[in-house]
């Protein structure tokens, strides 16, 4: 598999990927607080909202390389900007091609803190999912730096995570990008009948230097 991706705004058709990845989280792991697994409606529902409220919902696709390509990657955002390999292959008109179509390899969103209270309006709570089989690839990074530049854009001040303590990998990758722990709830969540701790960290987004 090449090492060409592009993030962009997620669509409509993107919602089977997107359940896919969200119910293989609620199977296998913590990173999710429930054991049900949900439907494309609920996905759908969940989008949707996020659309009305003006919140972004990113996605980040396998790219096939064309011949001759470099293998460089892009980011495009909510706004739908093209990165370099932005739709490289992409059938126009429906037409078949010899190479495969884009997969989409994880997701990743901002939504309200603590609901609708308005004093809270200038601050995020964000999640980022990457498939179980394509961590480590840097994707994870990627998806946290479009989310910034989403949020930079729409005057947000912080961006605030809730990571199971248990979740190792996304506790550190949120500390190699600046954000810091600020809170720790032991036992708030249970799952797999174990009780579970959760974690926040944030980071100020203005301060961000991509």
């Amino acid at each position: 598999m090449s090492d060409s991706f592009c993030i962009r705004a997620a669509r409509q058709e993107d919602l089977p990927a997107i359940l896919a990845i969200f119910n293989d989280l609620i199977a296998t792991s913590t990173a999710v607080y429930t054991e049900t697994p949900v439907d494309l409606a609920e996905r759908t529902a969940w989008f949707e909202a996020r659309q009305a409220a003006g919140f972004p919902v990113l996605v980040v696709e396998e790219l096939p390389l064309q011949a001759g390509s470099s293998g460089a990657s892009g980011v495009a955002g909510a706004s739908g900007a093209a990165g370099p390999l932005r739709g490289a292959l992409v059938p126009a008109d429906g037409q078949a091609l010899s190479a495969p179509c884009p997969v989409v390899l994880g997701y990743a969103s901002f939504g309200p803190f603590r609901g609708s209270w308005p004093g809270y309006r200038h601050t995020v709570e964000h999640s980022v999912h990457v498939r179980a089989d394509q961590r480590g690839r840097g994707l994870g990074t990627a998806l946290i730096h479009a989310l910034f530049a989403e949020a930079q854009a729409r005057d947000v001040h912080v961006m605030v995570g809730a990571i199971d303590a248990e979740n190792t990998g996304s506790l550190r990758l949120h500390a190699r990008l600046g954000f810091v722990e600020t809170g720790r709830m032991p036992q708030v969540g249970r799952k797999f009948g174990r009780w579970l701790d959760l974690v926040f960290m944030q980071r100020f987004v203005q301060e961000w230097d991509a």
